[in-house]
């Protein structure tokens, strides 16, 4: 694609940013879009502050929620492709812990396509439980599966991060933080960017989130909607921006979820399809593996019908509904993936969490992405 064109889409997403910013629809937003390897679009609009005085740059973290499942997924196949990790291999053989209670078939596999059986949280849980790893490890570690194990697929929102995250620190004794800079954000040269816990020195550079429709969306959830009353049983858990915008939380590893900026996001997404400065993730015939619908159909906890490859989802509506295209959002609305038949990569992060037809944002701006460089 030649410059001119680049130069036409970044400055139509550059425009439509700063036009829903100085509407009041949202408060901060990152765009990034990688072509083939090279960065096309790198746009950003708002503030990263409450108080609008201090502006949002590229560089600024957003906690982006699930989007970070995503980085938990492709840090599994970057292990499993150097041997250390294997997808048919049960859990309980890397953590024996993990094994009780019908859990002891259960496989890596079985944890990438959401289909272990244990999406559920104790009812009482808090957020400070939430933060403690050795706590939470412990709970999924003793939780009996809702399901035979390879049965169904139900969105497992938070146990997802300690399940996986625990199988990585057990093979290769960092935590899911180190694991994630030495094993991905290091070789792509964004340590500094992309995040599970954030470094204690690195909190002030965050944006904080900024409740808009989201928390509003949740509360309407029947309290009997399996997604409410299992994923997340009661407020002190519920993916909002007073959960995130707390210290102990943005600290906390918590590989369901991760802080980003939308151009790291997108630049790991971009080395996952080819090499981005002389650096590529993973083989070609991994990402056809880890990408090829492995699940399909309604899941059980969200409700809806999905289809879902190795941690990752393939075909959600932002990513134009095409099953070539993979990647993972996050409550709120932020997003990033990869499509595979366009050679493109995509991050969208919000500071501003909202549900419904305000949600449509990250739809409205990857497909002026895609419609440009068509």
């Amino acid at each position: 694609m030649h410059h001119r064109a680049n130069a036409d889409v970044q400055a139509r997403i550059d425009d439509i940013l700063a036009g829903l910013v100085e509407s009041g629809a949202e408060s901060g937003l990152q765009v990034a879009a990688y072509l083939d390897g090279e960065l096309v679009v790198d746009a950003h609009a708002g503030w990263a502050d409450r108080s609008a005085s201090r502006r949002l740059g590229p560089d600024t973290p957003i906690h982006s929620f699930s989007t970070g499942k995503g980085f938990t997924s492709t840090l599994v196949h970057v292990l499993a492709e150097r041997g250390l990790i294997d997808y048919d291999t049960p859990i309980a053989h890397y953590w024996p812990e993990f094994g009780s209670h019908g859990k002891a078939r259960a496989t890596v596999r079985h944890a990438l396509t959401h289909t272990l059986g244990i999406p559920q949280l104790p009812p009482t849980v808090t957020a400070a439980e939430l933060c403690d790893w050795d706590a939470m490890c412990a709970v999924v570690a003793a939780a009996r599966p809702l399901w035979e194990p390879g049965s169904a697929s139900g969105y497992h929102g938070w146990t997802f991060g300690w399940i996986l995250g625990e199988t990585v620190r057990r093979i290769t004794g960092l935590t899911p933080a180190e694991a994630l800079r030495t094993y991905i954000s290091e070789p792509l040269g964004v340590s500094d960017e992309l995040y599970f816990g954030l470094p204690e020195g690195e909190l002030a550079r965050v944006a904080p989130l900024v409740e808009g429709s989201w928390a509003a969306w949740l509360e309407t959830l029947p309290p009997d909607a399996p997604f409410r009353r299992l994923v997340v049983p009661n407020r002190e858990v519920w993916t909002t921006a007073e959960l995130a915008n707390r210290r102990a939380y943005l600290l906390s590893d918590l590989p369901a979820c991760g802080t980003t900026t939308a151009r790291a996001a997108a630049r790991m997404y971009a080395a996952l399809l080819g090499e981005v400065d002389g650096v590529r993730l993973l083989s070609p015939e991994r990402v056809a593996l880890a990408t090829e619908v492995a699940v399909d159909g309604k899941d059980r906890m969200l409700l809806g019908r999905y289809s879902k490859g190795l941690g990752y989802f393939l075909g959600l509506p932002e990513m134009a509904g095409e099953l070539a295209a993979f990647g993972h959002h996050g409550s709120g609305g932020s997003i990033a993936f990869a499509d595979r038949e366009r050679g493109l990569s995509f991050g969208f992060t919000r500071t501003r969490l909202v549900a419904g037809t305000a949600a449509a944002t990250a739809r409205l701006v990857a497909d002026e992405i895609r419609s440009a460089l068509s």
